[in-house]
């Protein structure tokens, strides 16, 4: 039998700091090796420290919940030392609704009976289950599920299972909860890596002999490629939603598709037959799809695999400024220099109109991934979400012109871009509210658009007209690493969503950049330039 604790002075204690309860510590290590099984050295420690992990009050308790003496049980339990009512009374009403159980499966209808009306009852815990165990008694189904040739193992299992339940309602100090030394590790480790400015691979890369710290090097800040196929500024990117191709779009006139390969980023098609400058793209939510769309001109579908046009969408004497899609693909979305937001199927058909001023001239949209709020610039300094379903507006008012946006993958948050050279982070999901800022860009004459990226979106990347693109953390805000290699304005970058080395920038120097980690071996970097206008590079200008 475990001896009392011997109190005094550093004894009570563990660690340098003072702050761990040694009785709390040893009972919680106790729970732990009992929980994996390791029950002789879960009695030693309970006998060595002299600590036991429960009262000898709780220990009959618990033998008696498991060889199904209810009554006892009931009896023990006000003896425990609870003063919360509410908790005894929780803590009967599921003894008692056991013992109700295990009266009809021995076909003792009339004890159960009377379990329910002078024990359960009387407790008034949860009366819409003592209607449903009354059904019991008109639901002959109930009593033949339950009998088998293993109803006493079924039974075993329940009373374990009960114990489990009655943990969740008792006090921690009367009962330790299961897990409660894993959670706390788990705890630390994502403390720990929530912490860590740099962290950006998996969590089974984490361990528990050393404090979690990761370097510079897994961020992607070594330029691995060159892509050298637009003749002229290319003015947006976006990576595929699997990671599996990258969409640029350009002064040019025309879109490229590229494919993300182990061996690099190559060309897949060219997309020719805008007449004006192309000033985004959006993928389908399959990605077997993209859209594009010309500067107030129109928007053109197109099938990512055979690269063909599959459908113009157009409207008489207005041009389009902006598109994306519905999440179920089966729609899309544009916006139109008249401020209008349209709604269209895939065939062309408008099936909505959003008018007045919903949108600008140059503007983003964004839909939510649940398809019921639409996101666009639509003042100088204002953001709208409309909520197409309930007709509610709500607005994001700066005081600065907005000049971009981007919607985080989880729709919770949106990253905006002001004209006086700062981002802002604002929550979305309820009531609107700044989350955080952005600052060290350059921002005078250009749009400038930035991106959520790396592991769990826990980076911000953004473009700027001094040639370099520029990382923040996104919870401290911080500016983390400025990537320079582009010769003229970087207008736009793309993190890859499923690989959180791989980032892509955009700039006035027709070249799309792909960023990747310092340490990366692969062949990429020794390559000579391909026919198809890319070109490998390690980094410099």
């Amino acid at each position: 039998m475990a001896r009392p604790l011997q109190s005094g002075g550093g004894k009570e204690v563990a660690g340098s700091k003072g702050v761990i309860k040694k009785v709390e510590f040893v009972r919680i290590i106790a729970k732990a090796l009992y929980s994996l099984g390791y029950i002789k050295t879960g009695a030693l420690l309970e006998e060595e420290s002299g600590i036991p992990l429960h009262s000898s009050v709780v220990n009959v308790f618990m033998r008696q919940i498991l060889e199904g003496n209810w009554d006892e049980s009931i009896v023990t339990l006000h003896n425990i030392g609870l003063t919360d009512e509410k908790t005894i009374k929780s803590v009967s009403f599921l003894i008692l609704e056991q013992k109700f159980l295990d009266l009809l499966d021995e076909e003792k209808v009339m004890d159960a009976l009377k379990t329910l009306r002078t024990e359960i009852t009387p407790l008034g815990a949860d009366s819409s289950r003592v209607r449903e165990l009354s059904s019991y008694f008109v639901s002959p189904s109930y009593c033949s599920s339950v009998r088998s040739p293993k109803q006493d193992t079924l039974r075993a299992r329940s009373r374990s299972k009960l114990l489990e339940e009655l943990q969740k309602l008792l006090p921690p100090t009367v009962m330790i909860p299961e897990g409660r030394l894993e959670h706390l590790v788990e705890q630390a480790l994502v403390l720990q890596r929530d912490a860590c400015m740099f962290h950006n691979s998996l969590d089974k890369e984490m361990s528990l002999y050393a404090d979690h710290q990761c370097g510079r090097d897994q961020i992607p800040s070594q330029a691995l490629q060159i892509l050298q196929a637009h003749r002229d500024e290319v003015w947006f990117l976006k990576f595929s939603h699997n990671g599996r191709y990258l969409a640029s779009s350009s002064n040019d006139q025309s879109a490229i598709i590229w494919e993300v390969l182990e061996t690099g980023v190559s060309l897949k098609h060219k997309l020719s037959g805008h007449q004006k400058p192309l000033s985004s793209v959006s993928w389908s939510p399959d990605d077997h799809q993209l859209l594009t769309c010309g500067t107030e001109e129109v928007i053109r579908r197109w099938d990512v695999s055979s690269g063909e046009c599959l459908h113009i969408y157009e409207k008489t004497g207005l041009g389009m400024v902006s598109c994306g899609w519905s999440p179920d693909g089966k729609w899309i979305f544009s916006g139109l220099n008249d401020k209008s937001i349209c709604m269209w199927e895939l065939d062309g058909k408008e099936l909505e109109c959003w008018k007045g001023q919903r949108t600008l001239k140059i503007s983003d949209l964004e839909i939510t991934g649940d398809g019921k709020q639409i996101i666009s610039i639509c003042r100088e300094a204002s953001i709208l979400l409309l909520d197409r379903e309930a007709k509610v507006e709500r607005f994001i008012e700066e005081d600065q012109p907005i000049t971009s946006f981007s919607l985080s993958r989880d729709n919770r948050f949106l990253l905006v871009n002001l004209a006086n050279q700062e981002i802002r982070l604002w929550n979305i999901e309820d009531d609107l509210k700044l989350v955080s800022k952005y600052r060290g860009h350059k921002r005078t004459r250009f749009i400038i658009r930035s991106c959520f990226g790396g592991l769990d979106e826990a980076f911000i990347a953004s473009g700027s007209e001094d040639s370099l693109v520029y990382l923040w953390h996104r919870g401290t805000g911080e500016l983390i690493e400025t990537l320079p290699g582009h010769s003229g304005a970087v207008n736009c970058v793309s993190w890859n969503p499923a690989n959180p080395h791989m980032l892509a920038s955009a700039s006035d120097d027709r070249t799309i950049r792909i960023w990747g980690l310092n340490n990366l071996s692969t062949s990429m970097k020794q390559k000579e330039p391909h026919s198809n206008g890319i070109h490998y590079s390690n980094g410099g200008t």
